[in-house]
């Protein structure tokens, strides 16, 4: 499916600082790949003395920091500073740059901002010389929301540990190489820690998204306000109004890619409470169906699938004939469902079928594939093994039904590479070597047809032990 361009996470305000391994113990490649993960992490964030800023410190001999927090106050200039961040070597004293941290980069010489969320990144390789367990606390009893990156052989208790609670939500363990994997879900997490205290959107569609927003008031001490407009055109200002028991609102209704203001305006008879504002971009709208896919084909069956569902969507149309013909059916399927099974067709042809959405506004989009049905009985049956050697075995099969064009023998080894074997039809055995004593692997037959492949018969085969009895085991695979 097509989607619009990623939202910037605008209005979100808080110190995120990175403690960056730039010892001896990291090479030249894990240190550039980090610092790419890093740049990608904080990537869509606003930066500005009220919203996000961010800081370096070098694990190093000595710590040291890299720039302070209110330096870099735009995405360019930030990226481009964390391009020109050179590694230092030397020791991985990772409690020293956690007691530095504390000391001086969460301070108001650094450029930190008092009553803002504070996020600790640690992205290491699992070993530091010192002990990081007293200074990692101080920090977290600082309010430091701590979120650790181990791209090593860390030990989990000592780093679930060091982490802030739960240890699921913000520790993280992956190859240097497979980053970018974690790069969303921890930005995610770290959103919402520096949101939690301001109003925010979430589940932001092509047309909707809920506004989320700090418990301020109560049913009985006032009142919201939310006001929101497109930016390019602030006289459509609609306004709602909810009780102070609620901390959230789902906007719907929307334009697409259109940027919105939003402000929330607390209403109280007890204490003022300045008005919070954010800014929200809705996605592109989906088309529905973007992608049809054909499975689980019989002879006189298959099931179409599509995607995306939307909720703006009322019912599907599928109309499916076989090829080449005029001939056409119709079945109909409610809006809320993305699959049906298309029945009593004949065997062996190849069927054009398309999948018409039916939007609530009257509109429509269609979406074609081509399925293939299977012969009548296309199936390989009896497949045995014998030995004819070692590391040999001989693999027979009974012949399929239907004008078969050939088979084909997969072998997928537990040691060694697998490999493919085709067959002519009139073949219905093949030799497989190389198959290593001890080992279990699986042999699969297919036969071919002239449009697609028929039902497949796979078995495992347990090669005995070089110090055993020559031979193999077979089992059905459950």
């Amino acid at each position: 499916p097509v989607v619009g361009p990623q939202p910037s996470i605008s209005n979100s305000e808080g110190d995120v600082l990175f403690l960056l391994d730039s010892s001896g113990s990291v090479s030249y490649y894990e240190f550039s790949r980090v610092k790419e993960f890093m740049w990608d992490l904080v990537r869509p964030f606003t930066f500005g003395p009220k919203d996000v800023q961010a800081s370096i410190i070098h694990i190093s001999t000595t710590p040291t920091m890299e720039f302070p927090f209110d330096r870099y106050l735009s995405s360019g200039t930030l990226q481009q500073a964390i391009r020109d961040t050179q590694q230092l070597m030397g020791d991985t004293n990772t409690g020293k740059a956690l007691s530095y941290a504390k000391e001086k980069l969460f301070s108001g010489e650094a450029g930190a901002r008092p009553d803002v969320p504070k996020v600790l990144v640690w992205v290491t390789d699992g070993f530091s010389t010192d002990d990081i367990s007293e200074p990692m606390q101080l920090l977290k009893d600082m309010g430091v929301t701590v979120f650790i990156v181990s791209t090593g052989r860390g030990n989990y208790l000592e780093l679930s540990a060091a982490a802030s609670q739960p240890p699921e939500k913000h520790l993280y363990f992956v190859d240097v190489d497979d980053l970018p994997i974690i790069t969303e879900e921890l930005r995610d997490a770290i959103r919402d820690v520096i949101q939690a205290n301001r109003l925010h959107a979430v589940d932001i569609t092509s047309s909707s998204f809920r506004l989320m927003w700090p418990e301020l008031l109560s049913q009985e001490t006032g009142y919201y306000t939310i006001e929101y407009a497109p930016r390019d055109d602030l006289a459509r200002k609609r306004t709602k109004q909810v009780s102070g028991a609620h901390t959230s609102l789902m906007l719907s209704n929307l334009a697409s890619e259109t940027t919105y203001e939003v402000a929330l305006i607390p209403e109280s008879n007890v204490h003022y409470f300045p008005p919070q504002t954010t800014r929200v971009t809705t996605l592109a709208e989906e088309i529905s169906p973007a992608q049809v896919l054909i499975s689980e084909s019989g002879p006189h069956s298959f099931q179409v699938s599509w995607a995306p569902t939307l909720e703006s969507v009322m019912g599907y149309q599928i109309l499916y004939g076989p090829l080449p013909g005029n001939s056409v059916k119709l079945l109909e399927v409610d809006g809320k469902h993305n699959s049906t099974v298309v029945e009593n067709l004949a065997p062996n042809t190849t069927y054009l079928v398309t999948v018409t959405a039916v939007y609530k506004s009257g509109k429509e989009k269609s979406l074609s594939a081509k399925a293939c049905t299977q012969e009548e009985g296309s199936k390989v049956r009896h497949l045995r093994f014998e030995d004819m050697g070692p590391n040999t075995l001989k693999a027979s099969w009974d012949s399929a039904d239907g004008k078969v064009l050939g088979y084909r023998v997969r072998c997928r080894r537990q040691t060694g590479p697998s490999s493919v074997i085709s067959v002519s039809p009139q073949i219905h055995s093949v030799l497989l070597t190389d198959l290593a004593s001890g080992t279990t692997n699986k042999v699969c037959v297919k036969p071919m047809y002239k449009n697609q492949a028929g039902k497949g018969l796979c078995r495992m085969v347990h090669m005995q032990p070089a110090t055993e009895a020559q031979g193999y085991k077979h089992r059905q695979r459950a």
